[in-house]
């Protein structure tokens, strides 16, 4: 009884991911400028989104720079004087480098700055220096960042819109990082 139970909520769910995957959203000619979780376009101007299994063989032949741009969970406001206040930690794929806020469809000159500075730490000033861009499953901040590297002329960027969580489902490993130094 319970493994057909079980069969019955994995066909549910592989279902509901599959309608998902077929209703994905339509790319938009610029920057996606709010409600930045939800269902994202299948592609990047035009270029499919890498899949788990693409992103981690690139990973594993360290054939590209891969980039975190999850915002930083900001300090509560209103917090009593003396309370102590530590950073939620960011569990990303090992060897990224995590620079965030730099997916939000506008950004600040200093950010915009901030996220040059970054690219140009993890390409290695190679503009032809593949680039994998990602944060969560389903979140248009990634899909805004890789956008960003092609206008900052970065000539081989991807997409990896699976996040940490489609990574870490797949059994691969993740590991606790800090945000790329800001000025």
């Amino acid at each position: 009884m319970r493994s057909s139970r079980f069969a019955a909520i994995l066909f549910l769910c592989l279902s509901a991911a599959a309608a998902q995957a077929d209703q994905a959203a339509p790319e938009p000619a610029g920057y996606r400028m709010s409600d930045f979780r939800g269902t994202v376009p299948a592609t990047l101007d035009g270029q499919p989104a890498l899949s788990v299994a693409e992103a981690h063989a690139l990973w594993e032949k360290k054939a590209a720079a891969f980039v975190d741009v999850l915002p930083q969970a900001p300090k509560p406001a209103g917090l009593a004087p003396g309370t102590l206040w530590r950073d939620k930690p960011r569990f990303d794929i090992p060897g990224s480098i995590w620079l965030p806020d730099t997916g939000y469809g506008a950004l600040a000159p200093v950010t915009l700055d901030y996220f040059r500075r970054g690219l140009k730490q993890a390409s290695g000033g190679d503009l032809a220096r593949p680039l994998v861009f990602y944060c969560s499953h389903h979140c248009w901040m990634s899909w805004n960042a890789a956008k960003r590297a092609k206008t900052l002329g970065y000539a081989h960027v991807l997409w990896y819109q699976e996040g940490t969580q489609g990574w870490e489902a797949s059994g691969y490993p993740l590991k606790e990082q800090v945000p790329f130094p800001r000025p």
